[in-house]
């Protein structure tokens, strides 16, 4: 975990638990590794047709059913953000996709969390980096959310 996220996190007293692994590039792979306990979780960085950025986070075995999003948000087009872009506005590589990604966000990106995530009891994602997953529970989830200045949804997804 970098150090960045390590200081917001004991900052706003986000408390967590650490699982190194080796890196994991998709949910297929990530599949593999058995030893990490609750919700299994995916990030996805999209924009819209104007340059609005969201990242939407999921269960991991979930498909986002993206002509709902669009007609939820207002929007006509959903894509995936550019490995330049993911770059730019959360400074990380694809595969390392996150919710913990928006301590480094300078932009507005909104957060999307899926409804089952956010009642889930115990959630996981990585913290910035595909070789390592931080597993929170919900209450701290929700605070971890909730402390960010970042626009927040959570829908059923």
């Amino acid at each position: 975990m970098d150090s960045k996220l390590l200081n917001y996190l004991q900052k706003h007293k986000i408390q967590y638990n650490l699982f190194k692994h080796p890196a994991v590039f998709t949910v297929e792979e990530s599949k593999k590794i058995k030893k990490i306990p609750g919700m299994h979780c995916k990030a996805l960085f999209l924009k819209d047709n104007k340059n609005i950025f969201y990242l939407v986070a999921m269960k991991a075995d979930k498909r986002l059913d993206t002509k709902m999003l669009r007609k939820h948000l207002k929007i006509k087009k959903l894509n995936f953000a550019s490995p330049e872009e993911l770059n730019e506005k959360l400074k990380v590589k694809s595969g390392s996709v996150s919710i913990f990604n928006l301590v480094n966000a300078k932009d507005e990106i909104t957060l999307i969390i899926d409804e089952d995530v956010w009642k889930a009891p115990y959630t996981g994602f990585h913290p910035n980096i595909n070789t390592e997953t931080l597993i929170l529970d919900g209450k701290n989830l929700q605070n971890y959310c909730n402390s960010l200045r970042t626009n927040l949804e959570i829908l059923s997804l």
